[in-house]
């Protein structure tokens, strides 16, 4: 039995959003001259909440939320009748919504999920633009020709959205993409600008559609509060007074978009798809299979002067099963590295040393992150240690589970617990862990500056600090000391205080009397040369305070 071999057409990741940002810039697009060309917008609204549903398999019709710096993102109209909306703190969406699933935003599964999309309009019609995920662009003049109408075209197209259960696709048509894309939100399911109206048709919409918070912030300081009254300025004025950037706003508010429809180019073949039939029960069987199919996947990005860092294996079975996994390598994979991530995948899945619980169909090689290859030349001395260390951690990892095997990374947040994360070897370093990511440069009101404590203690440990006179020091709820630290004791020993800043306030569960807690954190040194992390502990439920030993600076 020979495995038959395909390969996928696939969009690079920051492909789609450079592809828009590129045809929307100031500085690529036109201001003047030329005119506008009929525009053909399909949109999906919800993409976001699309795309996840698909990649994770969860129901449409469930509350979701996409998070993006702690606020919402997208929300699923289930959401939205419980009162979430974009740009709301987690916090309260949850509280309106208590059963809301909170996942975090990826764009990179969005454009994903949006690759197929493309592929099948391709199909149908050429020059398609991408300008977001969930959103493109296409010439009119070709498809109203071959279907007869503009409205014929564009249900044509939404039909294509539909075979691939995408539904409530919006059409709009319009002169030029910025004018289409209005209409395209405005549709239902199809709205036809007649050419020469666009600026009619956007005469009436918000300023705030420009997309230039601080030249909409002027506007309607001005008082220009809608499109029409932005157009009716003259160029020359906007120009001089605003700059180029402006003045061609000022065009896409005039129905004067005189940009053209920008047919992104195909990208390379770069997943590999291995089908098997009869579906294998067998792990050799399987990666036997795969070997001949992992040199071509190497050797096509080799062509390309690429080497691959992180590669996505998905297997599926004869029952439906999908087991989807992403690996990393610490240079570049090999052929032979690629055949091994695929064994230890099944290996995790299965039995190591008998047969698999469900045949294999199919094996699918998706690179996650590609490098040119001149940066990965093997050095003067040749490669070191990391790899034969990454190596066997993936080996153990494999057989004992993907959260088997963890690596200490630092995360985000005000204390120290909230900053020690662990991840599983082989993820990114800064990927999230939980629901909502916490990433590191965030701000955090009240964290410690750096260096970090090297030594925090598993538990802290009870102190008590003393002032000058031997009076116990308390700290009121605004941080202010009693009186100025001098010495502190832990256990049976006391030690002098020679300097110490702070406090840094971390004020926890506010709206809870029993169990919030405010904590005053000081940076101590002592007469010795060693600092010391001390928190004071204010309790709302009591007002107590209490002195902890949290870490030590080595």
């Amino acid at each position: 039995m020979s495995p038959r071999t395909t390969k996928m057409h696939r969009q690079p990741v920051a492909g789609p959003v450079e592809a828009m940002r590129a045809s929307t810039s100031p500085s690529t697009g036109p201001t003047t001259g030329g005119s506008p060309t009929r525009t053909i917008v399909l949109w999906s609204p919800d993409w976001p909440i699309t795309a996840i549903t698909r990649s994770t398999g969860l129901h449409g019709d469930k509350p979701i939320a996409l998070i993006e710096k702690g606020l919402v993102f997208a929300c699923s109209a289930a959401a939205r009748a419980e009162g979430v909306k974009r740009g709301l703190r987690v916090r309260e969406a949850q509280a309106r919504c208590p059963a809301l699933i909170v996942l975090p935003y990826e764009e990179n599964i969005d454009q994903r999920a949006f690759e197929p999309v493309i592929a099948s309009i391709e199909a149908l019609t050429p020059g398609v633009q991408v300008l977001r995920p969930g959103m493109c662009a296409i010439r009119s003049r070709g498809p109203a020709r071959y279907y007869g109408s503009e409205r014929a075209a564009g249900l044509a197209l939404a039909g294509v959205l539909g075979d691939l259960g995408i539904l409530n696709t919006r059409i709009g048509i319009a002169d030029g993409p910025f004018a289409a894309e209005q209409a395209a939100k405005a549709a239902d399911p199809v709205c036809i600008v007649p050419e020469g109206c666009s600026a009619e048709f956007l005469s009436s919409l918000p300023i705030g559609l420009l997309g230039d918070p601080t030249l909409v912030t002027l506007l309607r300081r001005l008082g220009i509060q809608t499109l029409a009254g932005f157009a009716a300025l003259p160029v020359t004025d906007v120009r001089d007074r605003f700059g180029e950037p402006a003045a061609w706003l000022h065009s896409l508010a005039s129905g004067a978009d005189a940009r053209p429809v920008a047919a992104r180019t195909p990208p390379p073949d770069l997943d590999v798809m291995i089908d098997f039939e009869p579906p294998l029960d067998r792990i050799d069987q399987v990666t036997f299979g795969v070997r001949s199919a992992a040199d071509d996947f190497i050797n096509a990005l080799t062509r390309v002067k690429l080497v691959v860092t992180a590669i996505r294996i998905e297997v599926d079975t004869e029952e439906g099963d999908v087991s989807e996994r992403n690996w990393l390598h610490p240079r570049s994979f090999t052929p032979s590295d690629v055949v091994d991530r695929v064994r230890w995948q099944l290996q995790g899945a299965g039995e190591v040393d008998s047969g698999l619980r469900s045949g294999i169909t199919r094996v699918r090689l998706v690179p996650e992150a590609v490098d040119a290859i001149g940066n990965h030349e093997v050095g003067l001395f040749g490669s070191g240690h990391d790899e034969r260390i990454h190596h066997g951690l993936s080996r153990v990892q494999s057989m004992l589970g993907h959260g088997a095997v963890l690596t200490a990374a630092v995360g985000g947040g005000r204390t120290l617990s909230d900053r020690q994360r662990l991840v599983a070897w082989g993820d990114p370093i800064d990927a999230p862990t939980g629901a909502v990511a916490r990433p590191v440069s965030s701000p955090w009101p009240g964290r410690l500056p750096d260096p970090a404590p090297a030594t925090v203690f598993a538990a802290a440990h009870p102190v008590s600090v003393f002032a000058r006179d031997g009076t116990d020091v308390q700290v009121d709820e605004r941080g202010i000391l009693s009186a100025a630290p001098a010495s502190f004791a832990a256990g049976a020993r006391t030690r002098r205080i020679a300097a110490w800043a702070g406090p840094w306030i971390v004020d926890e569960r506010w709206w809870d009397p029993e169990t919030g807690r405010r904590a005053s954190r000081f940076q101590i040194v002592d007469d010795a040369g060693s600092a010391w992390l001390l928190a004071c502990i204010h309790k709302r439920g009591d007002g107590s305070n209490t002195w902890w030993l949290e870490a030590k600076y080595d």
